[in-house]
């Protein structure tokens, strides 16, 4: 299979398809997700929980997640608002999206949107380290383009149990670097490139949801 450059390109059939020996042919990859077809034979995805010290448990059957739609790319987005992302998944036969809704017991989090000044307008290239209740956890805000899908240009990280962040630093692309201390959890923080503290995001008084408290 070849992929043309042109999403609205339409390319014929080598030769004759024969339909009795189950052949197909689909004009452009960007179709597959309509046209009902499967590459992958129906393998069923995999999800594996991370256990922590290096392992991950398999819970692809019991999350119910083990679709065999032939998958092809994942993201993980808060689309409830209650800080728990997520997951939706493309696929290219089986139906064209599936969302896997998060029933994990709620827990703190804390969610970062950028502004560059120096650096790109939404900061895109930057490191964001949260050291909360004795953990450290690292983020790059690359909004990975997928099979017709693409991650949002913000940052989502889980706190665990932590009352608080003690510590957010942020590194931008163009060397700068900004630490914020003792920040509040389960908010959406928009920070700004050399400004001296975040705000929350969407502005008060702004229409639809906060994302916050």
């Amino acid at each position: 299979m070849s992929q043309p450059y042109d999403c609205q390109a339409r390319v014929p059939s080598l030769r004759t398809v024969d339909n009795e020996k189950g052949e197909f042919w689909v004009s452009n990859p960007w179709l597959f997700s309509t046209s009902g077809e499967n590459l992958s034979c129906y393998e069923t995805n995999g999800v594996h929980l991370n256990a922590g010290g290096g392992g991950f448990l398999d819970m692809s059957y019991v999350s119910g997640a083990d679709s065999d739609g032939d998958g092809r790319s994942v993201v993980a987005w808060d689309l409830t608002g209650d800080g728990m992302p997520e997951l939706l998944v493309r696929q290219a036969g089986g139906g064209a999206l599936v969302v896997y809704r998060n029933r994990f017991p709620k827990s703190s989090w804390l969610k970062v949107s950028l502004r560059g000044t120096r650096s790109n307008s939404l900061g895109i290239g930057s490191k964001v380290i949260a050291e909360a209740g004795g953990r450290r956890v690292c983020r790059e805000l690359y909004p990975i383009v997928n099979f017709l899908s693409q991650s949002p240009a913000a940052v989502h990280i889980g706190l665990g149990d932590a009352k608080k962040v003690d510590r957010l630093t942020v590194r931008w692309p163009s060397g700068e670097e900004q630490v914020f201390v003792d920040l509040e959890p389960n908010w959406h923080v928009l920070i700004r490139e050399g400004s001296p503290e975040p705000r929350p995001w969407p502005p008060a008084g702004a229409s639809g949801p906060a994302g916050g408290k």
